[in-house]
């Protein structure tokens, strides 16, 4: 019941070129940075990467977008990562990019083992007629494009069908963990991270707070230790080490 390894790189050392990863976090926050930072020192590349974003400010996956180590990105947001538009424009990478309430339940149901849902998002869009671009050319041109999915109608409502998503491995980062693997996330961490674990086939977790069996109570646990296989304990160092994406102050008025 111990899944405590003894480094991130152990736990990520059997990721194979080409693997599928989910990835959590939302935004900068909840990013298993230390696990990311792990997979690119292993030079594994070709990755099919399931997450809300590719990364920000040469953090993230952002580290291994840089370095061409990802082929497929399955996500909901760009953002204002100019290296993933490069890429994506230039036929470097494919893109499947879909709502992201459907994102985050297509990840819980492939963990719950539902194969497929309908949702009414994206009816009447190209997310269900099909066409959007996956891969471009490299010339302006469309590759690769979305297919058609079906539609159906309930009660007078139409509904697109999605299939849920299971990956090869997950990679997320919890704020306290235990040694059986139960989790606990903070704030708008919580957002992806816990849907992420649960795609994984083998989930790999780095924990800011590694505690004994028995110490979280179970009404606070997260995500249940029987979505993740593997825990890293991070040092204090890495554990407070969490960017800011755009700081903001508000300037305090003049006294008299």
């Amino acid at each position: 019941m111990d899944k405590v390894v003894a480094s991130a790189a152990l736990a990520v050392a059997d990721v194979p070129d080409g693997a599928s990863v989910a990835v959590g976090g939302f935004g900068l926050s909840g990013v298993p940075n230390v696990l990311i930072d792990a997979l690119y020192a292993s030079g594994v590349s070709g990755l099919g990467v399931v997450s809300n974003n590719c990364g920000a400010m040469d953090s993230g996956l952002a580290v291994l977008l840089s370095a061409g180590r990802i082929s497929r990105v399955t996500g909901s947001y760009i953002g204002g990562n100019k290296e993933f538009a490069r890429q994506y424009l230039g036929g470097e990478l494919e893109l499947e990019l879909i709502p992201q309430g459907t994102l985050a339940e297509r990840l819980r149901a492939g963990g719950a083992g539902i194969p497929a849902f309908y949702t009414p998002a994206g009816v009447g869009t190209q997310v269900a007629d099909g066409g959007l671009p996956w891969r471009y050319d490299g010339e302006g041109g469309v590759a690769v494009a979305s297919p058609a999915r079906e539609v159906r109608d309930f009660d007078g409502t139409e509904y697109v069908l999605e299939h849920s998503i299971r990956t090869d491995f997950a990679l997320v980062r919890a704020a306290k963990g235990d040694r059986h693997g139960n989790l606990v996330f903070n704030r708008s961490a919580r957002n992806f991270n816990p849907l992420a674990a649960m795609a994984g086939r083998i989930t790999v977790a780095e924990v800011e707070e590694l505690v004994e069996p028995g110490e979280i109570d179970p009404d606070h646990v997260h995500l249940p230790g029987i979505f993740v296989q593997r825990v890293v304990a991070l040092t204090p160092e890495q554990a407070v080490d969490k960017k800011v994406e755009k700081r903001t102050i508000t300037e305090r008025e003049a006294r008299d």
